[in-house]
């Protein structure tokens, strides 16, 4: 159930636990129309049974104190194999919830799983869904999709949406709220990082670093990187393509990225060591300065792409590798 009577409140007031504390705030009114890439949804009654799909949407009503009664599995990041990040399993364990069915979605979306949690609404703000997918899952239930483009919905966008799915939005202010000044604090205590430009390159392929892949101003990495205070390359800006959270470039053009001060990517010290010595990549600055952070398939590399509850998991440790790698260009 989402709605309860708390101890003090008004009994018209809608309850929901935060993850760091409690809050009374006024229900919304249904039925509720959301606007997304693929038109409106309308959500007729506050949901009972909520569903998401993709990545991270169902750490939003955890957050909240709602358990959904199904979501994806963890793939990345997964750690010990049992489908659920560190920050999810503890919030969980909060809630005293068991762990509910977990889709496998290593080859795109289970319908038939997602179908068979029978959902009252299905939570996708961020997501790559496709016009198919989206009509598909229309057919069990009202689907929350992404407001823009595929994989660009920022964590703050990701917040308002599904939470305005479940008729939370007064609740998902005070939760960004809380998060944006967790934030600020890190950002503070990390000064190193302030006016440092930072790039974010996708996994590589350490046999072959001819083609640099990185993700662009859209992708909802690289806009955190602006929430801790780091600022945005303009060569990154130039090459970001409308409607793509991600772009590529020749190694022999890399010059063009020489107002990059921090290069962060996925790999191993050995990829950190090979790009060092690459003499193509090894010609940006952010490399010949050795000003990488290397990211591992763990919480910390899993974290960096923001999520509301992986946000305060990850945080500082985030930023203080942020900062040693900025302390190598002064």
């Amino acid at each position: 159930m989402i709605q309860a009577v708390f101890p003090g409140c008004f009994r018209a007031l809608l309850i929901v636990l935060l993850p760091f504390g409690a809050t009374c705030a006024v229900a919304q009114e249904f039925p509720i129309t959301i606007d997304h890439a693929f038109g409106q949804t309308v959500i007729e009654q506050r949901p009972e049974r909520v569903a998401t799909v993709a990545w991270a949407n169902h750490e939003v009503p955890l957050a909240l104190g709602v358990v959904p009664v199904g979501f994806a599995a963890a793939g990345f990041g997964d750690e010990d194999g049992d489908g659920l990040l560190p920050w999810v399993a503890a919030r969980l364990d909060d809630l005293g919830a068991d762990t509910p069915p977990l889709f496998d979605e290593g080859d795109g979306i289970d319908f038939e799983a997602v179908a068979a949690t029978q959902p009252d609404v299905i939570l996708a703000a961020y997501s790559g869904l496709s016009r198919s997918d989206y009509d598909t899952l229309s057919m069990i239930a009202p689907v929350v999709a992404y407001p823009g483009s595929p994989w660009s919905t920022d964590w703050r966008q990701m917040i308002r949406l599904n939470a305005q799915g479940l008729g939370m939005a007064a609740q998902a202010e005070a939760l960004i709220t809380d998060l944006e000044a967790r934030i600020a604090e890190t950002a503070a205590a990390h000064p190193e990082l302030s006016g440092k430009t930072a790039m974010f390159i996708t996994h590589l392929d350490s046999t072959d670093l001819s083609v640099i892949r990185f993700y662009s101003a859209n992708d909802t990495r690289v806009q955190f990187f602006r929430d801790l205070g780091l600022a945005m390359p303009q060569s990154v800006t130039d090459a970001t393509l409308p409607g793509q959270f991600s772009g590529e470039v020749s190694a022999e053009l890399i010059d063009r990225f020489d107002d990059v001060d921090i290069f962060v990517s996925y790999g191993s010290p050995e990829l950190r060591d090979r790009l060092m010595a690459d003499p193509l990549v090894a010609r940006m600055p952010a490399v010949a300065n050795g000003a990488l952070v290397m990211l591992d398939n763990d919480a910390v590399g899993t974290g960096a792409n923001p999520t509301p509850l992986s946000i305060p998991w990850v945080l500082d440790d985030y930023a203080d590798r942020l900062a040693k790698a900025a302390r190598t260009t002064e």
